[in-house]
């Protein structure tokens, strides 16, 4: 079954030679997979998931985009020598209480 908006559908595809199975375009648009681009093949026990895989422009636009944001909030990279006091394991405790 895939969720399309809040609707959930099942698309039966057929398997072609060599394992190839067609993507329906209604989902490779939602999920932006592209001709020549890579997808995630995960195994799971309930069965096979397919993910879109960003391309690497994708992620630096992404990247740059957040850098922006956290700019506009006023946070700042480290200056050398600041995160030396610093202990990761505190920081990552405190993350979960």
């Amino acid at each position: 079954m895939v969720l399309l908006s809040e609707t959930m559908v099942e698309l039966r595809v057929k398997v072609g030679p060599k394992g190839q199975v067609l993507i329906p375009k209604v989902i490779r648009e939602r999920y932006g997979i592209r001709e020549g681009g890579s997808v995630i093949i995960e195994l799971r026990p309930e069965g096979i998931l397919l993910r879109g895989r960003p391309s690497p422009r994708e992620v630096l636009e992404y990247l740059k985009q957040r850098e922006e944001r956290l700019r506009a909030l006023g946070v700042r990279e480290p200056r050398p020598g600041e995160l030396a006091s610093l202990s990761l394991e505190e920081e990552f405790d405190e993350g979960f209480r």
